[in-house]
């Protein structure tokens, strides 16, 4: 191919085919090489860290964090900067090393035991090789390219929540160990749709634990969310916005500005954090700034304060406020300055809190306006029974989950229409910051209970899926027997191992926009449609028929 790159990983992709000149991201070619080279080096060292655990041997925690925050690097909105790619390159180089020599003379793919050069200009000049990307290997079938992808795709989306999980000292050997794994096997020129498939289906399993870790690992640091009125319009003063998804960044970023007069606003997927009683005991913790990520370069344009991204969702800084937006953890954008972790992961986010106070902040309080949220899985699961009561006595004719990412490719009008049109004796779980095309909607209530009920981040399908569960044992029913439907927008990684979870409990019926994934091959979206009832949306008046008629 004489593409510049190419990447079909997110839902935003140019055509909904790929990425071949930049990334709709602004990933530019160099950065995608950089990526591919990464994906490929973890794919080798997946296969000789597998030896080495067949042969008895164990992968040590930092190892299995490494190879977590490579992935995570390569998702979507993550990290633009090519000098952390060679320090990753760098390290994985040695890390393979380390593996093949434990695991001694082993036949092993081609490609296994590569190593890539470690300068920028040297890494651009790697030649295309067979499964370097995407689509340098054209004997590869195409549906198990497509499975592979998906794995793949959905590796970075469980490596996100992993991440955070262990940030806040939380570490699961198995789900790293199904990293590693699952890598290796790529590599494999022989490998079947079927067992793709299965691995797959495994890695749905596997992303289940994950998220079960992240939960426990949110709520042992900072206590179970608890509803909450949350203010949704700024105050006068000094202020950082905190946007993407790390809960261990805002809790150290609050300490460190506790009695500093600057206001706390969460921005993106870190909404949820306001109803967290470890986080919302600072009361300089105002409330959210904003909407989701697409709208950032908008909302971050003259804005009189300072900018903490502290996970995916960033997009190309515009030069007025360059100087005055800092990424800590894995994300990164070359001219940005980066927050690094220092001993014991904490980070001194001294440069951010002095610019806070440099700004002259918002000049005024806005009229105060509130939104309820804070609706996890404790606070809902302690009001079972309420919600069964009130669904046997007919107050509550369905549940409808309506979330996931949010973006910026026309059609996602579609999900606001879909819950102003859901009836007043309907309520809504939802979740990610796909909950920004309705969460400021009014639409009432319904049993006692808001019609609209927060459940989180996008991790957080854990709460929808426990509650699936459990209302699902309450009524004595198959999951798919319950008057729950399921609206979910897709953009990045992550979904995908959301709704390679979902698939793996066999939850069908599944909604899915507003476009499908372009990695997906017509033989594998038909075995889908057949296997699970995966459904495209259509219109929310037609979709809403269908839903009551069955």
């Amino acid at each position: 191919m004489d593409n510049a790159m190419f990447c079909y990983q997110c839902e935003q992709t140019a055509g909904s085919k790929g990425c071949t000149k930049i990334g709709v991201c602004q990933k530019d070619p160099a950065v995608a090489k950089m990526q591919d080279v990464l994906i490929f080096l973890c794919k080798g060292i997946g296969f000789y860290a597998t030896k080495v655990v067949e042969n008895g041997g164990k992968i040590p925690r930092e190892i299995g964090e490494f190879y977590t925050e490579c992935v995570f690097a390569t998702l979507t909105n993550v990290n633009f900067d090519p000098e952390r790619f060679v320090d990753y390159i760098k390290k994985a180089n040695e890390v393979k090393k380390d593996f093949m020599e434990e695991a001694g003379d082993v036949e092993a793919p081609e490609g296994a035991d590569y190593l890539a050069p470690e300068t920028v200009e040297e890494i651009l000049d790697i030649p295309l090789m067979k499964n370097l990307g995407v689509m340098d290997d054209p004997d590869l079938d195409m549906d198990v390219r497509s499975l592979r992808e998906f794995m793949i795709y959905g590796i970075k989306g469980m490596g996100a929540y992993h991440h955070h999980a262990y940030c806040l000292d939380k570490y699961d050997e198995e789900v790293s160990y199904f990293m590693f794994r699952a890598l290796g096997r790529t590599l494999d020129p022989n490998i079947s749709v079927d067992e793709l498939f299965q691995l797959n289906m495994d890695l749905g399993k596997t992303n289940l634990k994950c998220m079960a870790l992240l939960d426990a690992a949110n709520t042992d640091a900072f206590g179970n969310p608890e509803p909450t009125e949350m203010l949704i319009t700024h105050k006068k003063g000094p202020f950082i916005v905190v946007s993407g998804h790390d809960l261990n960044d805002l809790g150290d970023l609050l300490e460190q500005t506790e009695g500093k007069g600057i206001n706390i606003y969460t921005h993106g997927e870190m909404l949820p954090c306001n109803a967290y009683p470890g986080l919302k005991k600072y009361k300089h913790l105002i409330g959210n700034y904003g909407g989701a990520w697409q709208d950032q370069q908008k909302e971050f344009d003259n804005l009189p304060g300072a900018i903490l991204m502290t996970s995916n969702c960033l997009m190309k800084p515009r030069d007025n406020y360059k100087d005055r937006i800092y990424t800590s953890s894995i994300v990164g954008w070359p001219g940005v300055t980066h927050i690094p972790t220092g001993p014991g992961g904490k980070k001194d986010f001294t440069p951010v809190i002095e610019k806070a106070l440099e700004l002259n902040g918002f000049p005024d309080d806005e009229p105060e306006k509130r939104i309820p949220m804070g609706f996890g899985r404790n606070a809902l699961l302690s009001n079972a029974e309420a919600i069964v009561g009130a669904v046997k006595e007919g107050k509550i004719r369905r549940f409808f989950l309506i979330g996931g990412c949010d973006g910026a490719r026309p059609g996602r009008n579609y999900f606001t229409e879909f819950a102003e049109k859901t009836p007043q004796d309907t309520i809504i779980l939802t979740l990610a910051c796909g909950k920004y095309r309705f969460n400021k909607l009014d639409l009432g209530s319904c049993a006692g209970f808001p019609r609209i009920l927060d459940c989180g981040q996008c991790n957080d399908a854990y709460t929808a899926i426990e509650v699936a569960l459990a209302l699902a044992e309450a009524f004595e029913c198959d999951v798919n027997a319950l008057p729950l439907s399921y609206i979910v927008s897709w953009y990045e990684q992550k979904a995908v191992a959301v709704l390679l979870t979902m698939l793996s409990l066999g939850l069908k019926h599944i909604y899915l926009g507003p476009t499908l994934p372009a990695f997906v091959t017509p033989n594998i979206l038909e075995a889908l449609v057949e296997k699970f009832n995966l459904k495209h949306v259509s219109t929310p008046d037609e979709d809403l028929k269908v839903i009551f008629s069955s």
